[in-house]
């Protein structure tokens, strides 16, 4: 008896290491330093990750809704201004113009002024004028009534839009960048209403982008697929010539291949010299390929070729030509043979150099801005214009945003109707 219970507490007993540490144990300690091993060779990629990719898009996203400047420089009035109703037709009571004189005394003090005026512009035009003319001039009143003085400074005080835009830009948190965005604007009711025509930009400058990018991702198919066609089937020696051709652009900067096509394109150009050489254009009659689609189309096609044809070769070298004589073998034409048997299995190639070609087409800022005019211009050039002429921050980040939020959606749309999964890179 004693003997089986001895054989039965063998069995159970839990299997050791060399230094008496349970198996078990052991596997786990080894398991949770492997993954700390791996956390620790990440976790600079991680760092770089977050400090300049997520903080600046959170950042972004945070000043596309912060509007603190009113509030923060102009305290008093915005005060006062809570108990007025912007609805009732008449214009503030004698404490909120008190106020606000006191707040513009202090601000031209402080130099804040200026930041009041130059947001409150961004909404009406002809505020910042309004504050800064009012500074240099307030600073002679001494006592009240201030309401009348104020309106004999500059009428604008004496309409009800004034005061309704300063009461209503006094929060910290504010929806006019995003209405602004997609052309619409509060009105003085504060009800959400659309631009007037003449100022409706941004939904066209939107459509334009989209249609644009798609026209490069259509012309870097038709152009790359050869391409990568033959790649995949010209002899090694001819194949690692033209690899170099294609990756010729990589080795050479951004902006020397722009101007170069500036060079190409202009109406002195080469190609118009050429054209009128062989008689098919005439001297008089040169063709204007330059500050405008034709040219941001050419020169960014040219750009973003590589991207579609390095995926499509990777998937391409991996299709077996016995796929082509076997279906030759069976009956298909030479064409039927491609469409029905080589053409599907490219799909992943070609769908993973779509998507590369039609998100960075959509953000794409120097080659449009030197070849693209006024007509050949993308959303991202009117972005940069804010953040370094208008200094329309807010704006800027509102339609980064929005951009932001559009390559997401096309993500999600390609995923749903392609699958990711099925996208190779190689």
């Amino acid at each position: 008896m004693a003997a089986g219970t001895a054989g039965t507490n063998t069995e159970n007993a839990p299997l050791m290491t060399a230094d008496g540490v349970p198996l078990k144990q052991s596997l786990q300690r080894a398991l949770r330093q492997k993954r700390r091993g791996a956390f620790l060779l990440t976790l600079p990629l991680l760092v770089f990750i977050f400090i300049f990719f997520v903080a600046p898009i959170a950042d972004m996203m945070f000043r596309s809704i912060e509007n603190e400047v009113v509030g923060k420089y102009i305290p008093r009035t915005v005060a006062a201004l809570k108990d007025w109703d912007a609805t009732s037709g008449e214009l503030p009571d004698e404490k909120v113009f008190a106020a606000l004189v006191e707040d513009i005394k202090i601000g031209r003090k402080d130099r804040t002024i200026g930041k009041v005026a130059r947001r409150l512009n961004y909404e009406i035009a002809g505020m910042s004028s309004l504050f800064r003319s009012t500074a240099r001039r307030v600073a002679r009143l001494d006592e009240g009534p201030y309401k009348e003085a104020l309106i004999a400074i500059r009428p604008q005080w004496g309409e009800l839009e004034t005061w309704q835009l300063i009461q209503r830009e006094s929060g910290k948190y504010t929806a006019s960048y995003y209405l602004a965005a997609v052309d619409a604007r509060f009105d003085n009711a504060g009800n959400i209403v659309a631009q007037p025509e003449e100022r409706q930009i941004y939904t066209f400058l939107f459509g334009r982008t989209m249609a644009m990018s798609l026209s490069i991702t259509l012309l870097c198919i038709l152009l790359g697929f050869p391409i990568a066609y033959l790649l995949a089937t010209l002899p090694l020696r001819y194949a690692a010539l033209l690899m170099i051709l294609v990756l010729l652009p990589f080795w050479t900067s951004l902006l020397v291949r722009t101007t170069a096509w500036i060079a190409m394109l202009q109406q002195q150009g080469v190609i118009n010299d050429l054209l009128v050489l062989v008689g098919i254009i005439s001297d008089e009659g040169r063709l204007q390929l330059i500050h405008n689609k034709t040219g941001t189309l050419i020169a960014m096609t040219h750009i973003l070729l590589p991207f579609m044809i390095l995926p499509l070769y990777s998937v391409m070298k991996t299709i077996p030509p016995s796929y082509m004589r076997a279906a030759r073998s069976l009956g298909a034409t030479q064409a039927r043979a491609f469409i029905k048997v080589y053409l599907p299995q490219t799909l992943s190639g070609m769908g993973a150099g779509t998507i590369l070609v039609f998100i960075l087409s959509i953000g794409f800022y120097i080659t449009p801005a030197l070849v693209g005019g006024t007509s050949g211009t993308f959303i991202s050039n009117y972005i940069a214009d804010h953040v370094s002429t208008t200094l329309n921050w807010g704006l800027a980040a509102a339609l980064g945003v929005m951009l932001l939020a559009l390559v997401l959606a096309l993500y999600l749309i390609y995923d749903k109707a392609v699958g990711i999964d099925n996208m190779k890179l190689g």
